[in-house]
């Protein structure tokens, strides 16, 4: 599909303005089709976690012409009639602070006294561009032409025209002032440029105003850019479509950025033909080809992505190590490691060194899966020195294992080898210590971590409240769930639910409430995870029907209620002995597709067993084996110790022999429900009986335990 043609597409009267405005019709496109040629190849094309160097957005690609030699004839109007309501503002400037600067002002009247010419308090319009013009021509200096023009906009209060800015524009980037000049131009975008019409008025402002063929290439490209920083896409290429046949073309890194909106946007054909376009203009495609590679791996669409890393020399392009990196990244990330780790060596063969950001991701691969010696290995093999990500892999993986030595040994050697630690390590080692139970040594890392200057991120706040509520101490949670609201933090969901699962554990249920209001006053919506905490300290308490309240809410606000909440009020009814409720709940589950699992049936179980209902917790045992739900050790120790609470030992044992078989030994508690049970037959010595009993039946299995575990 030819480059203008899908502009038109885009906007349905692109042919009518054009033909009308230019006078001629449109170029046909070359034959080559990267569309075609991709469609063949059956392949797709996203990028990983590396970014370019930073460069001016605007600067202009195509310099081959000489200035004198431009002689393109383009009708213009004589007269713009548009002013702007809004004064111009720069970046980081405030007008109305903005103080006279007396040399400047000297010597700008100085120089238009020379040309006979009057400063002013207010200047026409037509004044004014011949003004900057003069300052400029005399001075050679931007900033002056600059400093007039604020002037007289902003101090004088005068409003300035569209020629003024213009020509202030074309001043600025002839005077090497770019920064200045993109901040004119947004300006224009900002309250001009959702018109209808604009991109052609403004390209024929600046054919009028601009008359240097490089300068006008780079303010073309710099109003493309500005177009598509404003998000506006149709406009950009509408534009593109205009400058095309006036042998304009943006900058190659205005084209990676409209080629990365149109990515964004999921408009691939018409990032496919820019891509075209900009083959066919000779420019080089290494800084957009990746966008594509990387946005198709991002979908997950890998086997695209690594079509067009292999097809990128049919591009006239070579593949880099930021190339390569995007596809092992990916691959890391979808647990291909044999893949990644392939192509990471494959990538000297092919002339191409891989760097530690490449490295860092297999690494971390294997660090996930625990395969800490291959990650070794290929450290020393590549011998690239370690970056800071590297660490936090190695960290994180022995802080899962609970190896907290080797841990602090590896944080200890990332210091020592002047890498700084970061948020994302300290807050790892805190994890660690708190896995272990060690939370003294948390606070320790914590303290070394504000020590250092480091801000604590809501991650860090929330790990630290997590584990203080798992040890009972809401109080110390709560403050420091204050002081993530002091330090200028915005909890997330998982902080407020954390909070609130720790006040409803306490049967502080007013200040669980307080920070469900507090959640929706900083716009933090709550989920159904918060729902279902505040339900189950409701139903901890004895507030049922409060309970009942908020399934009502959830179910009216639409939220999709998840086993979870079912399994809340199947265990708070069946607590009390409701068991009509309960199964009421049981019903409404299945009818809304939602499966129990075997949490639901342990709820249900324990509410049969606590009221000595066995034929009936008997029955909803084997109905849950005909579902195919497999009972844990939790289940069978409630049954096992529902039939010995009614005396009925022999049923019990029968469930013991039925659990080992399903490959789960029996434990201390599962020894107390035989000795319980013993103990309602009225056995002299039930300890020694229900002994004996289990270490018989797992003696039938083969299993031999000595009776002092079960004491």
């Amino acid at each position: 599909m030819p480059f203008c043609a899908f502009i038109s597409g885009v906007h349905q009267s692109l042919h009518l303005i054009l033909a009308v405005w230019f006078g001629f019709g449109f170029f046909m496109k070359s034959p080559f089709s990267i569309i075609c040629f991709c469609s063949k190849l059956n392949f797709g094309r996203k990028i990983a976690c590396r970014y370019f160097a930073t460069t001016n957005a605007a600067l202009s690609l195509f310099n081959c012409v000489d200035d004198d030699c431009f002689t393109y004839e383009y009708p213009v109007a004589a007269n713009y009639d548009v002013d702007f309501d809004e004064k111009i503002y720069f970046r980081n400037e405030d007008p109305k602070g903005q103080k006279v600067d007396d040399d400047r002002m000297k010597m700008i009247k100085l120089i238009l006294r020379n040309h006979g010419l009057n400063l002013g308090s207010h200047p026409k319009q037509l004044e004014i561009v011949r003004i900057l013009d003069t300052l400029f021509e005399d001075s050679s200096d931007a900033g002056l032409s600059l400093y007039y023009f604020k002037w007289s906009g902003c101090l004088s209060g005068s409003n300035q025209s569209l020629q003024s800015i213009c020509r202030m524009i074309r001043i600025l980037i002839t005077g090497n002032m770019n920064h200045r000049a993109v901040d004119l131009m947004s300006h224009i975008v900002e309250n001009y440029g959702s018109k209808e019409g604009s991109s052609s008025m403004l390209l024929k402002l600046f054919f009028e105003m601009v008359n240097e063929r490089k300068t006008l290439e780079t303010a073309c490209s710099m109003l493309v850019y500005c177009y598509i920083k404003e998000r506006m896409v149709t406009a950009a290429l509408i534009l593109m479509g205009q400058m095309k046949h006036l042998k304009i073309f943006p900058s190659i890194w205005v084209y990676r950025s409209v080629i990365q909106t149109l990515l964004e946007t999921n408009q691939l054909e018409l990032a496919w033909d820019l891509l075209e376009e900009m083959y066919i203009q000779g420019v080089s495609l290494n800084y957009s080809i990746n966008l594509f590679i990387h946005h198709y791996c991002a979908e997950g669409n890998l086997g695209m992505g690594w079509k067009v890393l292999l097809e990128l020399r049919n591009f006239g392009s070579k593949p880099d190590a930021v190339d390569y990196t995007i596809v092992i990244d990916s691959l890391c990330k979808n647990s291909l490691l044999k893949e990644a780790t392939s192509l990471l060596f494959k990538m000297s063969a092919f002339g191409v060194s891989p760097d530690s950001v490449t490295m860092s991701s297999v690494i971390d691969g294997y660090c996930k899966i625990g395969n800490l010696d291959v990650a070794c290995k290929i450290l020393k093999y590549f011998r690239l020195p370690l970056n800071i990500f590297t660490y936090n892999s190695f960290i994180t993986k022995l802080c899962t294992e609970g190896n907290m030595v080797s841990a602090s040994e590896v944080f200890l050697e990332m210091s020592e080898v002047g890498l700084l630690p970061d948020c994302v390590s300290y807050t790892t080692m805190m994890g660690g210590y708190c896995k272990v139970g060690d939370i003294n040594k948390a606070f320790l890392y914590l303290g070394k971590m504000l020590k250092s200057g480091i801000q604590p991120s809501v991650i860090t706040y929330t790990l630290l409240i997590d584990n203080l509520c798992k040890c009972g101490n809401v109080e110390m949670a709560e403050i420091f769930f204050q002081k993530m609201v002091t330090e200028g933090i915005k909890p997330d969901v998982v902080a407020f639910n954390i909070l609130m699962d720790g006040y409803g554990k306490k049967g502080y249920l007013h200040k669980a409430f307080e920070l469900l209001d507090m959640m929706r006053s900083t716009n933090v919506t709550p989920d159904v995870v918060t729902y279902n905490t505040l339900i189950n300290g409701l139903f901890t308490r004895g507030f049922l029907r409060e309970a009942k309240d908020i399934l009502d809410e959830l179910i009216r606000r639409g939220f999709s209620i998840d086993v979870v909440t079912y399994t809340n009020f199947i265990y708070g009814y069946s607590k009390r002995g409701n068991f009509e409720e309960a199964f009421l709940v049981w019903y409404h589950m299945t009818d809304n597709c939602v499966k129990p699992d075997v949490v639901t049936c342990s709820a249900l179980l324990s509410g049969y067993c606590r009221e000595h209902r066995m034929d009936e917790a008997n029955a909803l045992f084997y109905k849950m084996l005909d579902i195919g739900l497999n009972p844990d050790l939790i289940l069978y120790n409630t049954l096992i110790h529902g039939f010995c609470s009614v005396g009925n030992v022999d049923e019990a044992c029968n469930l013991v022999m039925k659990m080992i078989e399903s490959s789960i030994l029996p434990n201390n508690v599962t020894h107390r429900a035989l000795v319980f049970g013993f103990q309602k037959k009225q056995v002299i010595s039930p300890i020694e009986s229900a002994t004996c009993k289990l270490q018989e039946i797992l003696r039938a299995y083969g299993i031999e335990v000595d009776a002092k575990g079960y004491i």
